[in-house]
């Protein structure tokens, strides 16, 4: 897939190719994440990976917000390889689960663990430092993608929530909201759906910096360009030491963890709906 097919995203080469900036271009959904792009997100991030002369990865957004999280409209079952469907082709597939099409839990476990857990894990362990440029609203999956990132610019008036106990779960599925934000705030965030400020984000230690609207995107590429002045094999390897640090803390078991519970709300919220629906026939 080469740039110019890409239909939601826009990716540039700045810093005589340096840095790689990934623009999420569904402006009139509010940049929500439909399958088509997550997997052209999937590679341009691979695309960035794979070229040696890039140093530093920015992932930005189009439009007045940054992301509205994932695309509820677009939640039919895949009945064949993600790589086989509209919206996925060309995607390499994050791991080995399989059974998409499969009946009951088993088929949702694996659409979610592939599209979801699985895409985010890829991205987060992405060998080149990632930096997320986030203005106006990050929710439910919005999160996702900013919090795979290493460092997080935020605009003066960035918002962030998970209102997904609505849904019946317990928070989106990359749940790092413990480590992002402190057992306290975290249960904050998630029992009330309420928006954290940039202000609050960064007291917190979920965001690095943050800077006026107007100067979110120079003051990004002025914090990668500086970045990418040091050794592409230095970087790996401090990413490496602090990603397997995390990762040492039980990161990883916990947010699996995590993701098994939020099945099971999956499957509650799907059996009452079955019951709802038999009540009322």
């Amino acid at each position: 897939m080469t740039t110019a097919a890409y239909e939601t995203l826009r990716v540039e080469r700045l810093l005589e190719g340096a840095l790689c900036r990934i623009t999420l271009s569904r402006v009139d959904v509010r940049n929500a994440q439909d399958r088509r792009m997550l997997a052209e997100l999937n590679h341009a991030f691979t695309a960035a990976s794979d070229d040696d002369d890039v140093k530093v990865v920015i992932l930005a957004a189009d439009g007045p917000h940054f992301s509205s999280g994932h695309d509820l409209s677009d939640a039919q079952r895949w009945s064949c390889h993600p790589r086989d469907i509209t919206g996925g082709f060309g995607a390499e597939p994050a791991g080995i689960s399989r059974g998409f099409a499969k009946a009951g839990a088993e088929g949702y476990l694996a659409y979610e663990e592939e599209i979801y857990l699985g895409l985010c894990r890829r991205w987060y362990d992405l060998p080149k430092p990632t930096i997320a440029q986030v203005h106006g609203k990050a929710i439910a999956g919005g999160l996702m993608l900013m919090w795979v990132c290493d460092l997080i610019v935020a605009s003066e008036d960035a918002l962030f929530a998970d209102p997904t106990l609505r849904f019946g779960v317990n928070g989106v599925e990359w749940f790092a909201h413990p480590w992002e934000l402190g057992p306290r705030k975290a249960k904050e965030m998630l029992f009330t759906g309420d928006f954290l400020t940039a202000a609050e984000a960064r007291e917190r230690g979920m965001v690095n910096q943050v800077v006026p609207p107007d100067q979110l995107e120079s003051y990004t590429v002025e914090l990668a360009t500086r970045i990418a002045a040091n050794s592409s094999f230095a970087l790996k390897l401090a990413k490496m030491a602090v990603n397997q640090t995390v990762e040492a803390q039980g990161f990883g078991i916990a947010q699996k963890a995590a993701f098994s519970l939020h099945q099971l709300g999956h499957a509650d919220m799907r059996e009452r709906s079955v019951r709802t629906e038999a009540a009322g026939s």
